[in-house]
């Protein structure tokens, strides 16, 4: 059967240019659209929640690579996923709050007042790499080694080079084998941290083996890099443009978790995620076959007025269990608390040590490119 025929470019300078204002009128004109490149992209709430709650017929395994556990289907997601949660419980979250909030301290003093910056750069990308490290326990001389790789990352991912790819994961592996080969050596006296950790760990009758914690430590890796880096823009962003909401949070940062989890519904800063059809299916109209990929659009659920009401209106009320910011169902981002606290922690402290942040007037933000999301330049001016 010959494959349909493409109802948008996802790669557009139109989508590119403005990746949530393309994704709105998708889904209000063609909420399941098919592309050579993202293949079936759904874009309403019920279809994407549909295809969350059904792993059945919407699997998770969509590469030959090993992906641990995101790319992974019950019953084989399931002894993975408990064990990663496991380093993701509430006390050791909780732990980590006096090293995120002096990590979040020293960016924000280091920031220079009263002249144009770029937040992106200078602030967003040093946290997100700093704030991984520590968590996972790896030195401050992976920090600029790491910014590189992301960068490479992206690159590879968007121009959908495999040799590229593939090369670029040889130097993720490289970075831990070292650190891995570190804390054998250390035996006993290897630090206690998450990496130590997984060495220690087993699945069934087994210990992990060198390839599932390279793929555990590089999803963390990938997901903590890009999307922390882009909500701290995307935040940073909104209260730029709303200096009444900037003043609210001010007086009262109390509000700060509910107020991030609603700009950042309005703004995704993870864009959209994979899935593969195992049977044939039928999804606004369209019959899908078996074996056909799928394109969760986040940056669109999320702001689907069939749902929410208007996508732009910044409401401190909303029902959160409507929210598909850190997912949904057996697949939800286990790092979901851990991720709320960095944002949080960090917020208070740029709110807390400086008295406003504004755009610079003629100078617009570079809108990150896709699969990113959030923003690759954004000068702003704080005092």
């Amino acid at each position: 059967m010959d494959k349909p025929q493409p109802d948008w470019d996802p790669r557009s300078d139109t989508v590119l240019s403005d990746q949530i204002k393309a994704y709105d009128a998708m889904r209000r004109h063609c909420p399941v659209a098919y592309s050579d490149y993202l293949g079936w992209s759904l874009f309403r709430h019920e279809d994407v929640v549909r295809a969350i709650d059904d792993h059945r017929t919407f699997s998770n395994i969509v590469s030959r690579h090993l992906s641990v556990p995101s790319g992974m289907d019950p019953p084989q997601h399931t002894a993975y996923r408990q064990l990663i949660e496991r380093h993701f419980e509430p006390t050791r979250v909780a732990a980590f709050e006096p090293l995120c909030r002096m990590i979040s301290a020293n960016l924000v003093s280091s920031l220079e007042r009263d002249v144009e910056i770029d937040l992106a750069t200078q602030f967003a990308q040093l946290f997100a790499v700093q704030v991984q490290c520590a968590f996972l326990g790896w030195p401050a001389s992976l920090h600029e080694p790491l910014l590189q790789w992301a960068r490479k990352n992206h690159a590879a991912i968007l121009a959908r080079d495999t040799g590229q790819t593939a090369a670029v994961a040889l130097e993720f592996d490289s970075y831990i084998m070292e650190l891995l080969e570190a804390r054998r050596a250390a035996g006993v006296a290897a630090p206690n941290d998450i990496t130590t950790d997984l060495l220690r760990e087993r699945i069934g009758d087994r210990p992990l083996n060198h390839e599932e914690i390279v793929s555990i430590l590089r999803n963390w890796t990938v997901g903590e890099l890009g999307t922390i880096t882009a909500c701290v823009g995307i935040v940073c962003h909104y209260l730029a443009r709303h200096p009444q909401v900037q003043r609210q949070l001010r007086d009262a940062l109390d509000l700060l978790p509910v107020a991030i989890d609603e700009i950042l519904r309005m703004h995704a800063p993870l864009i959209s995620n994979r899935r593969v059809t195992t049977a044939s299916v039928e999804i606004g109209g369209h019959k899908i076959r078996a074996g056909e990929r799928i394109t969760l659009m986040w940056a669109s659920a999320n702001r689907d007025e069939a749902v929410i009401g208007d996508p732009d209106e910044f409401r401190l009320d909303r029902d959160p269990t409507q929210n598909l910011l850190y997912g949904r169902g057996i697949h939800v981002c286990p790092g979901a608390q851990l991720a709320r606290l960095e944002l949080r922690v960090i917020s208070e402290e740029l709110l807390k040590h400086t008295q406003q942040i504004t755009l610079i007037p003629g100078r617009q933000p570079t809108i990150a490119i896709y699969p990113a999301s959030g923003f690759s330049e954004l000068p702003v001016r704080i005092s």
